[in-house]
């Protein structure tokens, strides 16, 4: 079957933390025997910053951020079987929901994938006339990387037809234990984006347990964090490639996962941070949401924290064999049961599914 996917990046992960996600499930689509083509927009210098060339397993087109450049590739969405477009593109998202409906055969899936559901509701909620909302009696699915069941009750109540969520998960291809690297060498690490709905808690489960440990080293890594003060105690690397991201998580003691204030709010929406980090039997420490436990059991293959005293005490009693011990049930736990083939076959099942009930339909 012939997939079109209009999305943020595949190619980039500069201010995209989706990358992984689409690589590690459009791979295993393509294994599955899906042809895909992945249009992304030439923006935010995405092509500068490429970390990935374009793979064998997906036909990439970038186009230009242009009214044209739109029309281009809105113009192919007719030879497909299935169109997906996903949230978070950054350029003409209006034009492109409603664009792969209009522009996509009546036969066709038509897909929402919202990779940051708990913001796109809340767009929701407060515009009447959003595009998603307008667009969903005539999408087939909206697909969604995190939310679990409120996110699912949300979209069906504004009308979504189907609403599934299809999580982050493990590329083991990709993400696996490594030798350590002492550029990265601390205590705890952290990775991710500075962004205003991050911010007060990175401050909480970050800063402050850097500023109650000051005899030990803190790593933090991402964009925007330049101008932010820290303690002393706290080195900035910037932008970390994911190329990079194995050596990132197997050399401190301990890594530490932050939610953005949405997504902490709705639980059940593990960022891909989480499976990265455990795919390299890394210790991870998460920040408390609902639903931790459907992917990692606390206090045997994640320690999960309240706030900064949490941190700072997990810290204090950690050593380097219990922080072994977590780190290698993680991968186990994952490999077991949240790789992106066992997202592959869920993705694979509702497709397969809802094209058969299609025939059937015809043929009757």
């Amino acid at each position: 079957m012939k997939m079109a996917f209009y999305g943020s990046s595949l190619l980039s992960s500069w201010w995209n933390g989706a990358a992984t996600y689409y690589r590690g499930l459009l791979r295993d689509l393509a294994a599955r025997g899906y042809d895909i083509t992945f249009y992304e927009p030439d923006a935010y210098e995405r092509q500068q910053h490429r970390d990935m060339d374009p793979p064998e397993w997906a036909r990439s087109v970038v186009y230009p951020a242009t009214s044209d450049g739109l029309r281009g590739v809105l113009n192919e969405a007719g030879a497909a079987d299935i169109v997906i477009k996903a949230s978070g593109v950054g350029v003409f998202d209006d034009e492109l929901i409603a664009g792969i409906i209009d522009h996509s055969r009546r036969d066709a899936l038509k897909i929402f994938w919202d990779v940051d559901a708990a913001a796109t509701l809340d767009e929701m909620r407060a515009d009447d006339s959003h595009a998603v909302r307008a667009a969903l009696p005539r999408l087939d699915f909206v697909l969604t990387y995190g939310g679990g069941p409120p996110v699912v009750e949300a979209y069906e109540g504004f009308g979504a037809a189907h609403c599934v969520p299809v999580y982050n998960a493990l590329d083991p291809t990709t993400h696996h234990p490594v030798d350590p690297d002492p550029r990265f060498a601390g205590a705890l690490s952290f990775l991710g984006n500075r962004l205003p709905d991050r911010e007060a808690r990175v401050e909480e489960f970050f800063v402050k347990p850097a500023a109650l440990l000051s005899d030990r080293e803190f790593l933090i890594g991402g964009n925007g964090w330049e101008t932010k003060a820290m303690p002393a105690n706290v080195t900035h690397i910037g932008h970390v490639f994911t190329h990079e991201h194995n050596a990132f998580n197997c050399t401190p003691l301990a890594v530490l996962n932050i939610a953005r204030d949405s997504m902490a709010h709705v639980g059940f929406s593990p960022a891909t941070r989480v499976f990265e980090a455990a795919g390299a039997a890394a210790c991870l420490i998460t920040d408390a949401w609902e639903g931790i436990e459907q992917f990692l059991k606390p206090d045997k293959e994640v320690l999960v924290a309240r706030d900064g005293q949490d941190v700072a005490d997990h810290m204090n009693g950690l050593t380097i064999q219990r922080a072994r011990a977590i780190g290698e049930a993680a991968l186990e736990r994952v490999l077991s049961e949240h790789t992106y083939a066992h997202r592959g076959e869920q993705v694979d099942a509702l497709f397969r599914d809802e094209m058969a009930k299609r025939y059937e339909e015809v043929a009757a």
